[in-house]
């Protein structure tokens, strides 16, 4: 009896776990997949954003996914007018990012909208490019957009419920 009692603690405590692996493996996988299909030059950004933004919840995912959104946006179109006119040059890259921070405010976005913008706004200044500004940005947009696609489909499609860590505690 005692064995089944163990079997029983165990199967609680790493269920929830093997799930939650299983539902970001999916879509991880599902947002590459869809990325590759469209054809994206870098599609590993979709799933990179795709396991940023996979959380327990539709509310918690969609609320990420906006500041992703509108950060990403916001970089991506910073970094393609400043690139067409300037180098990677390290005082622009800077005051750019510092002009992204004001652009987050003045439309109302959070420090992460701020942050993910910011990563935009790095690849699409100082990542070596051979085309121009204009479509390396808008490839990058697309294929963080494809990634938040599919977090937000998987959390409606298979909702996760509260997890129990290995440790016992609830994520």
């Amino acid at each position: 009896m005692a064995i089944g009692m163990a079997g029983d603690r165990i199967q609680r405590r790493w269920w929830p776990v093997v799930v939650h692996s299983t539902r970001t493996a999916v879509a991880a996988l599902g947002s590459l997949l869809a990325a590759r299909l469209l054809r994206l030059p870098q599609a590993y950004w979709a799933p990179i954003t795709t396991l940023v933004i996979t959380q327990s919840s539709l509310g918690a995912a969609l609320s990420v996914s906006g500041e992703r959104f509108v950060g990403t946006a916001l970089g991506a179109a910073l970094g393609a007018l400043v690139a067409t006119y300037f180098g990677p040059h390290a005082l622009v890259f800077a005051g750019c990012v510092f002009l992204l921070g004001l652009l987050s405010a003045v439309v109302h976005s959070d420090r992460s909208a701020f942050r993910f913008g910011g990563i935009t706004l790095a690849i699409v200044l100082l990542v070596p490019r051979t085309g121009p500004a204009w479509k390396m940005a808008f490839d990058r947009f697309a294929e963080v957009s494809v990634g938040i696609i599919a977090a937000l489909i998987f959390a409606v499609v298979w909702p996760e419920r509260d997890a129990t860590r290995p440790d016992g505690k609830v994520n």
